[in-house]
């Protein structure tokens, strides 16, 4: 079992969302920024997608019940166990007893914490994650409060190699306070002038403090949009990284974004730099780059390789060449109001 005995700021469960739903108006919610999240569960040998504790700018103080092992990953928190500082994206272990802190970030604003064997937590609709307005998931749909308790489900007292358990920071993603990220345009690209398109991409923008986990409002030269287009649109579908402009300004629709909207969509943030998003604070700055699908795809797939070979690199077990290759991805379809689940599989030659 782990205590809190302060809760930070804003501390939540969270995974890789609650997919599969939206349809019915359920957010997906899940980790601001997937890639630590992941990042964290391999350094502590569970499965990618394992719920952790999401931080926001103000860490939470943990007391753990039990011998654990645990990393911290994402913004850097200047963590410390028993008041020594440990270091970010290294897994350690804790003594019954122990106590990890996470004070007021150094950069970035989000941290996740992992814990060997997962949560004791219920799953609704196959997800751990928190949806705060929604109030399900992780705690009861509530942050966690002093003096909150969660079971580990299947603690871990060692790990093969403990000390070795670390990523290197050339292999993180380029966290700062004033970033670049790239960006597809559409949906609705054609209801902006070329102006405005122009105006998006060669001045950069400043995150305002109206933002939270479901969007975040940016301040800076307005966005024109083409003659004769009010910036009204017959609601559709929204996803993570949506750039949805409002009286000329952008939000970008975050984690807990609702699941459509009627204002219309600039482009759309590309996944692999979704993380350099999520550790902004307000008044930092950020510019938009546009690139081609087929570019963010390369981009992501190198993302994910990273992820793949960490994960080999600490498998609790080595890879059994006779078994199937590792899945690449997998995606809910609907055709035709027929749901279709896929699975892709990179292929090696021989």
């Amino acid at each position: 079992m782990i205590t809190f005995l302060k809760k930070g700021l804003l501390t939540t469960v969270q995974d890789l969302g609650r997919t599969g739903y939206q349809r019915f108006g359920m957010p997906v919610c899940g980790a601001m920024d997937p890639f630590a999240l992941e990042l964290g569960n391999i350094l502590v040998g569970n499965l990618r997608g394992e719920a952790a504790l999401e931080a926001t700018v103000l860490g939470p103080t943990i007391r753990f019940d039990t011998t654990e092992i645990f990393a911290v990953t994402g913004g850097d928190f200047a963590p410390t166990l028993n008041g020594e500082p440990i270091e970010i994206n290294r897994a350690y272990r804790a003594a019954a007893g122990d106590t990890l802190a996470l004070p007021l970030a150094k950069s970035g604003a989000r941290a996740y914490i992992a814990f060997a064997g997962g949560l004791d937590l219920e799953e609704v609709m196959g997800s751990r994650s928190t949806f705060l307005k929604g109030g399900i998931g992780g705690l009861s749909g509530r942050p966690v409060q002093d003096g909150s308790e969660i079971r580990l489900r299947a603690p871990v007292d060692d790990l093969p190699d403990l000390e070795d358990r670390y990523v290197p920071a050339d292999l993180l993603p380029a966290y700062g306070n004033a970033v670049e990220v790239r960006f597809t345009y559409g949906p609705q690209e054609d209801l902006f002038s070329a102006a405005g398109k122009r105006t998006f991409a060669s001045h950069p923008y400043t995150l305002s403090d109206r933002c939270d986990r479901m969007g975040f409002r940016l301040n800076g030269p307005a966005v024109e949009l083409a003659p004769g287009c009010d910036g009204n649109i017959i609601s559709d579908g929204i996803c993570f990284g949506a750039i949805q402009i409002t009286d000329g300004q952008p939000i970008v629709m975050m984690a807990d974004r609702q699941t459509t909207g009627g204002y219309p969509k600039l482009g759309c943030v590309i996944a692999a730099d979704l993380p350099l998003l999520a550790q902004l604070k307000a008044g930092d700055k950020v510019r938009f780059r546009p690139v081609s699908v087929a570019a963010a795809q390369a981009v992501y797939r190198r993302q994910q390789k990273i992820l793949d070979k960490l994960e080999k690199r600490f498998a609790l077990r080595p890879p059994d060449p006779a078994e199937e290759p590792p899945l690449c991805g997998r995606f809910l379809i609907h055709v035709n109001g027929v749901e279709y689940d896929i699975y892709l599989e990179e292929q090696y030659d021989a």
